[in-house]
Protein backbone atom coordinates (compact mmCIF):
# COMPACT_ATOMS: atom_id res chain seq x y z
CA UNK A 1 0.00 0.00 0.00
CA UNK A 2 3.00 2.86 0.84
CA UNK A 3 4.27 1.35 -2.62
CA UNK A 4 0.82 2.31 -4.16
CA UNK A 5 0.72 5.98 -2.20
CA UNK A 6 4.23 7.21 -3.38
CA UNK A 7 4.01 6.04 -6.98
CA UNK A 8 0.20 7.75 -6.75
CA UNK A 9 1.56 11.13 -5.70
CA UNK A 10 4.83 11.03 -7.60
CA UNK A 11 2.67 10.38 -10.68
CA UNK A 12 0.17 13.82 -9.16
CA UNK A 13 3.34 15.43 -9.21
CA UNK A 14 4.56 15.05 -12.90
CA UNK A 15 1.04 15.85 -14.39
CA UNK A 16 0.79 19.05 -12.42
CA UNK A 17 4.59 19.93 -12.81
CA UNK A 18 5.60 18.62 -16.34
CA UNK A 19 6.58 21.70 -18.00
CA UNK A 20 9.37 22.08 -15.08
CA UNK A 21 10.35 18.46 -15.74
CA UNK A 22 10.61 19.25 -19.94
CA UNK A 23 11.62 22.86 -19.68
CA UNK A 24 13.33 23.49 -16.33
CA UNK A 25 13.11 25.78 -13.39
CA UNK A 26 11.28 29.08 -14.71
CA UNK A 27 8.57 26.42 -15.46
CA UNK A 28 8.07 25.41 -11.80
CA UNK A 29 4.13 26.12 -11.27
CA UNK A 30 2.62 27.18 -7.46
CA UNK A 31 1.42 23.50 -5.86
CA UNK A 32 0.42 22.97 -2.28
CA UNK A 33 0.48 19.47 -0.68
CA UNK A 34 -3.15 20.18 -0.07
CA UNK A 35 -4.57 20.16 -3.59
CA UNK A 36 -2.38 16.87 -4.16
CA UNK A 37 -3.98 15.41 -1.15
CA UNK A 38 -7.71 16.70 -2.14
CA UNK A 39 -7.12 15.00 -5.42
CA UNK A 40 -6.02 11.97 -4.10
CA UNK A 41 -8.18 11.64 -1.31
CA UNK A 42 -5.79 11.70 1.07
CA UNK A 43 -4.64 13.38 4.06
CA UNK A 44 -2.11 16.10 4.12
CA UNK A 45 -0.21 14.69 6.42
CA UNK A 46 0.19 11.55 4.37
CA UNK A 47 1.80 13.41 1.42
CA UNK A 48 3.55 15.19 3.57
CA UNK A 49 5.32 12.08 4.95
CA UNK A 50 5.47 10.15 1.07
CA UNK A 51 7.62 13.17 0.08
CA UNK A 52 9.60 14.04 2.63
CA UNK A 53 13.35 12.55 2.35
CA UNK A 54 12.57 11.51 -0.84
CA UNK A 55 14.02 12.02 -4.36
CA UNK A 56 13.36 11.46 -8.15
CA UNK A 57 15.87 11.47 -11.14
CA UNK A 58 14.75 14.14 -13.29
CA UNK A 59 15.60 15.49 -16.74
CA UNK A 60 16.10 18.84 -14.65
CA UNK A 61 18.42 16.37 -12.08
CA UNK A 62 17.95 15.02 -8.79
CA UNK A 63 15.00 16.76 -7.23
CA UNK A 64 14.01 16.35 -3.61
CA UNK A 65 9.91 15.78 -4.15
CA UNK A 66 9.49 18.39 -1.34
CA UNK A 67 10.87 20.76 -3.60
CA UNK A 68 7.69 20.18 -6.09
CA UNK A 69 5.62 21.83 -3.54
CA UNK A 70 5.86 25.53 -3.75
CA UNK A 71 3.92 28.72 -3.08
CA UNK A 72 3.00 31.52 -5.71
CA UNK A 73 2.84 34.59 -5.87
CA UNK A 74 -0.05 35.94 -8.04
CA UNK A 75 -0.10 37.87 -11.37
CA UNK A 76 -1.53 40.22 -12.79
CA UNK A 77 -2.93 37.59 -15.33
CA UNK A 78 -4.90 36.36 -12.82
CA UNK A 79 -2.77 33.04 -12.66
CA UNK A 80 0.09 32.45 -10.16
CA UNK A 81 3.87 32.22 -10.58
CA UNK A 82 6.29 30.14 -8.25
CA UNK A 83 8.06 31.69 -6.04
CA UNK A 84 11.19 30.23 -7.11
CA UNK A 85 10.25 31.62 -10.86
CA UNK A 86 9.81 34.63 -9.00
CA UNK A 87 13.74 34.13 -7.41
CA UNK A 88 14.89 33.38 -10.72
CA UNK A 89 13.42 36.62 -12.30
CA UNK A 90 15.40 38.20 -9.24
CA UNK A 91 18.35 36.38 -10.20
CA UNK A 92 18.47 37.61 -13.68
CA UNK A 93 17.57 41.19 -13.35
CA UNK A 94 20.29 41.65 -11.15
CA UNK A 95 22.94 39.51 -13.04
CA UNK A 96 22.51 41.70 -16.13
CA UNK A 97 22.29 44.95 -14.14
CA UNK A 98 24.72 47.41 -15.07
CA UNK A 99 27.50 46.87 -11.79
CA UNK A 100 28.28 50.78 -11.58
CA UNK A 101 24.47 51.83 -10.93
CA UNK A 102 22.57 48.70 -9.46
CA UNK A 103 18.93 48.23 -9.49
CA UNK A 104 17.48 49.42 -6.11
CA UNK A 105 14.61 46.84 -4.73
CA UNK A 106 12.02 49.26 -5.42
CA UNK A 107 13.56 49.22 -8.98
CA UNK A 108 13.38 45.66 -9.22
CA UNK A 109 10.01 45.42 -7.87
CA UNK A 110 8.68 47.89 -10.52
CA UNK A 111 10.00 45.80 -13.28
CA UNK A 112 8.27 42.67 -12.12
CA UNK A 113 5.33 44.02 -11.90
CA UNK A 114 5.68 45.80 -15.66
CA UNK A 115 5.86 42.36 -16.20
CA UNK A 116 3.13 40.68 -14.61
CA UNK A 117 4.17 39.86 -11.16
CA UNK A 118 2.75 41.64 -8.20
CA UNK A 119 5.36 42.14 -5.58
CA UNK A 120 6.30 44.51 -3.13
CA UNK A 121 9.72 46.17 -2.16
CA UNK A 122 9.70 44.19 0.83
CA UNK A 123 8.94 40.98 -0.71
CA UNK A 124 12.06 41.30 -2.92
CA UNK A 125 14.20 42.16 -0.40
CA UNK A 126 13.35 38.94 1.35
CA UNK A 127 13.76 37.33 -1.60
CA UNK A 128 16.88 38.46 -2.13
CA UNK A 129 18.16 38.21 1.06
CA UNK A 130 17.44 34.11 0.96
CA UNK A 131 19.49 34.16 -2.11
CA UNK A 132 22.37 35.76 -0.14
CA UNK A 133 22.66 38.53 -3.26
CA UNK A 134 23.51 41.78 -1.58
CA UNK A 135 21.55 45.13 -1.75
CA UNK A 136 22.29 47.80 -4.08
CA UNK A 137 24.47 49.75 -1.92
CA UNK A 138 26.79 46.93 -1.57
CA UNK A 139 26.53 46.22 -5.28
CA UNK A 140 27.88 49.22 -6.40
CA UNK A 141 30.62 49.01 -3.97
CA UNK A 142 31.86 45.49 -4.84
CA UNK A 143 31.98 46.61 -8.36
CA UNK A 144 33.59 49.81 -7.67
CA UNK A 145 36.53 47.80 -6.09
Amino acid sequence: QREETIYRVCKAIVERQRDFLDQGVTYLKPMLIKDVAEELQLHSSTISRVVSNKYAHTPQGLVELRKFFTIGIESTAGGSISVVNVKEKIRSIIKNENSGKPFSDQNISKLLNKEGVRITRRTVAKYRDQMKISGSRTRRIEALA
